[in-house]
């Protein structure tokens, strides 16, 4: 087996893996309280309103936290070892799981700023970020 594992888009997170793919990075924006969502749901989890709509994300965020995965987390994945999970917050404000890539994982400390990129595996295109330059 290669690659990593694969998401199974449901109608609610449908749109944003459509924007991975031309990768672009979206989240939702409530209409009801101006709330920006992450991850994808039917209802804002500030004011319960059903009034969701994407909307481009800069790819600009944080490192908010992270570990380093000294052993695969998934079988997959055991060509990457040792790799970076972070939580990355995002500059619009919610936080997402991702991996940082392209950099020692000795060098990164909380707060470094990153940029998301995309990486390409089978049929799925996967947000990643890189420190920013």
């Amino acid at each position: 087996m290669t690659g990593r594992p694969t998401p199974h888009p449901s109608p609610v997170t449908r749109p944003f893996w459509a924007a991975c793919a031309r990768h672009e990075l979206t989240i939702q924006r409530c209409g009801g309280c101006s709330s920006a969502v992450f991850y994808p749901r039917p209802v804002c989890p500030v004011c319960g309103s059903s009034r969701l709509d994407w909307v481009a994300a800069t790819g600009r965020g944080t490192l908010y936290s992270y570990t380093v995965a000294r052993r695969a987390t998934h079988r997959r994945l055991a060509d990457r070892v040792p790799y970076v999970i972070a939580i990355v917050e995002l500059d619009e404000g919610p936080r997402l799981t991702s991996t940082v890539i392209g950099t020692d994982p000795a060098d990164l400390a909380i707060g470094v700023r990153l940029q998301v990129d995309f990486e390409d595996d089978e049929t799925v295109s996967f947000p990643v970020f890189r420190v920013a330059s």
